[in-house]
Formats: C-alpha cells, structure tokens, sequence
C-alpha cells in the first residue's frame, strides 16, 4: 500500500469516485489508500459535495511549503475531551455508512442514519447536519425524509422550536415491523396472481409458494421482533447481571 502525500492522479480519482456516489472504502480500494485516508482528505477538502481535486491539490502543496509546527504532545492530547480518536471515528461512520448503501439505501440517508446513530444523544438539527456531513440543508431534507418515511427516523421540536431527527431504541424494532408489513403485503398481491393465473398452472403455483413463504417470514420476524424489544432498551448494568 503506498504511503506519503496523495498524487494529483489520486485526488482526480477521489473525485470521480464521489461524483459516481461511491462509499469512501471503496473509493480507497481503488487507489490502494486507508479509508480513513481519503475521509480525511475529503473532509479536509469541502466535503463530498464540495470536493475538487485541483484546488485540494493546490492546498495540500500550499500546506506542504509552509514551516513545520511545533512538535506536539503525545497522540492522545490531541484527541477531543471525549477521548475518541477521531480518525477511528470517521473510519467506523464510513464503514457503518457502506453497510447500509450495501442493504440498499442511498448514499445520503445512508450518512444521515450513520451520524445520528454515532451521536451520544442521538438527535441533530437540520443544521447541525447539515455542518457535519458538509452538505445542503436541501440535500438533509430529502434523505431525512426518506428516512422518516422509513420510521427510521422521528421528528421533534426543541426548546428552541427547532426541528430535531432523532433516532432512539425502538428504530430497529420498528424496521423490523415495517419489513414485515412489507413482506405481507407481496403475498397478498402474490395470491391476487394465484387467482388470475389459476392455481394449477406452473407460474400460479409458484406465486402461491412466494405468498406461504413470505406469510411465514413475516410470522417470524415479528414474533422475534417483539420478544427481542426488550433487548434494545436495555443498559450496560443490565448486561453485566446477565453475564
């Protein structure tokens, strides 16, 4: 894996890779770099909606000429008063962010659930958001409601009459529910085929084992769902009494 200053050639793939709405990882698979690499390159650079390879370039050489700092202190003095190494921060939000492109999701619900989740309040503002993840208010808006869409998210006012999205232990409980929900519905159009198609036929016989199947599933996820809700609300004490 190459080390040292990124190529110009890099910085021009970086930015090809983000127009295309590629996940960080594997934008450095591509040029053989650490995501975290081509996160903090990226961020360092106006964020993915603001990144340009020539001014990123012509700013990293900018930093290059300029007098070495002071030498600092040891790694973790530099670190913020949580103690969290931001680098393995950003690396996790990236890899976090990548699962859930590869379930499915578009690239920004995808970083809008990934940086509410990564919150210790599990709350921002449009805002808020919108800063973090360097993008448009217009562009939070639009996966935030996707997002809601989804029961992934919930909105609430502050004491400030702001507009907050939050997510809280019930998200997972809640998608579970909805991918039931969904399930049971194919197999309801499902068996609408049976009737047109008649049930003797090959490609009637087939949509009616898709209904049974996805009845079942259905079955089963809610009913694991509602037995596991509990496991959600539940807090670092309680693990240990379990242990």
């Amino acid at each position: 894996m190459p080390g040292g200053r990124l190529t110009q050639q890099e910085r021009q793939q970086i930015a090809l890779g983000l127009a295309d709405d590629l996940a960080y990882a594997e934008i450095a698979r591509r040029i053989d770099r650490p995501t975290s690499t081509v996160t903090r390159e990226v961020m360092r650079n106006g964020g993915p909606a603001g990144y340009r390879a020539d001014l990123a370039h012509r700013a990293s050489e900018q930093r290059a000429h300029r007098r070495p700092a002071p030498a600092r202190g040891p790694r973790s003095a530099d670190r913020p008063a949580d103690g969290r190494d931001p680098e393995a921060m950003a690396g996790f939000e990236e890899a976090i962010t990548t699962v859930f492109m590869q379930s499915g999701m578009s690239r920004m619900p995808a970083r809008v659930l990934a940086a509410l989740l990564l919150t210790d309040s599990g709350s921002l503002t449009a805002a808020e958001l919108s800063e973090r993840l360097q993008v448009s208010p217009a562009s939070v808006s639009k996966a935030v409601t996707f997002l809601d869409e989804q029961t992934m998210v919930r909105r609430e006012r502050d004491e400030r009459r702001r507009e907050r999205y939050l997510v809280d232990e019930e998200l997972w409980y809640q998608s579970a529910v909805a991918s039931a929900r969904a399930n049971t519905a194919v197999a309801a159009t499902a068996r609408q085929g049976v009737s047109v198609l008649g049930s003797t036929t090959p490609a009637g016989a087939r949509l009616e084992n898709v209904a049974r199947f996805l009845d079942h599933l259905s079955e089963v996820l809610l009913r694991a769902a509602e037995q596991g809700r509990e496991v959600l609300s539940s807090k670092p004490a309680e693990w240990a009494e379990e242990e």
